[in-house]
């Protein structure tokens, strides 16, 4: 009898474990709060995991909070110096501080940013994200803290042979820079056609567009990109949010953010999918449906002040 009562419930138990989430998971599915809470217990038992370091580093920078995750960063850095990712992480975690810094504080991050991504290719030369981050720093920072278009060339250069279409994305950034636009959209479009489709290329055409004021060639790109194929799931949520900011075709952007939330990644959080969802179905009259979409934003992070306020609004 007591072995009758036992067993289910050690099999329950054992299945309960073995689908539990794990923090990148959690962090993928855009749930912060549980990512903290699962990762604050693991470095309480093993406080010099780089891994988990690493991860806490990146729950902090999708919430934007710079200085809880610097530490991290900088932990995960020193504990596996030999790991390229953490470097890429780190370089990341100081451009979000050196952004939301005074002018002297920025000089000193922007620098550390440099020297991070340098860092990070110097241990992989195939990591071609480190390359397209330093690549992207080269060409915005000044010579003073190490930017140079010449540098950042010289990325895209070695990008053709790791991921052509970031090699040609980043081409046509320094074009760009160079205030040479026909230069830039035939980079796009080689982009493009160097992903085969993929919806990463769409966005940035279409991100060009925007900048251009060219908003029905923008709106254009985007509808390319809702049948192209996923190679940058979260595409879909910035294209979602350019389309608001243009005020066009908020029925695409409503069906983009649905097919993006269907299967959310780390680098687009769902709780900002769904603040952004919950802005359009305001937009359309749809007040339940919206409060819904804040709900669902702060059930994965409750410090979402966004959304915090939209309900206040709509539930007073």
């Amino acid at each position: 009898m007591i072995l009758r009562l036992i067993c289910p419930l050690v099999l329950f138990l054992a299945g309960q474990i073995c689908t539990a989430a794990t923090p990148q998971e959690l962090l993928a599915a855009g749930q912060v709060d549980e990512a903290i809470h699962v990762l604050s217990d693991q470095l309480k038992a093993f406080p010099n995991d780089a891994a988990s370091h690493n991860l806490f580093c990146r729950a902090y920078y999708m919430i934007e909070d710079w200085d809880r995750g610097v530490p991290h960063c900088e932990r995960a850095t020193v504990l596996d110096p030999a790991n390229s990712l953490y470097f890429d992480w780190l370089g990341r975690m100081y451009g979000g501080k050196a952004e939301h810094s005074s002018f002297l504080s920025a000089a000193t991050f922007a620098k550390k940013v440099r020297l991070a991504f340098e860092r990070s290719v110097q241990l992989d030369p195939k990591n071609w994200e480190a390359r397209v981050d330093l690549g992207e720093f080269y060409t915005e920072a000044p010579s003073i803290v190490g930017g140079g278009k010449d540098k950042a060339r010289q990325q895209a250069d070695a990008l053709m042979s790791l991921n052509p279409a970031m090699g040609n994305w980043l081409l046509a950034r320094l074009d760009e820079k160079n205030k040479d636009r026909a230069a830039a959209e035939r980079h796009y479009r080689d982009a493009i056609a160097a992903s085969h489709g993929g919806v990463r290329g769409w966005l940035d055409l279409g991100n060009f567009f925007f900048h251009a004021q060219r908003l029905d060639d923008m709106q254009q790109a985007f509808q390319h990109l809702e049948a192209a194929p996923q190679d940058c799931p979260e595409s879909l949520l910035y294209a979602a949010q350019l389309l608001y900011r243009a005020n066009r075709d908020y029925d695409l952007a409503i069906r983009l953010l649905r097919k993006y939330l269907a299967a959310p990644v780390e680098h687009g959080p769902a709780f900002k999918a769904r603040d952004l969802l919950g802005q359009l179905l305001e937009k359309q009259g749809d007040r339940q449906g919206a409060v819904e979409q804040y709900r669902g934003a702060l059930s994965l992070w409750r410090g979402d002040a966004p959304a915090k306020e939209s309900l206040v609004r709509l539930q007073p």
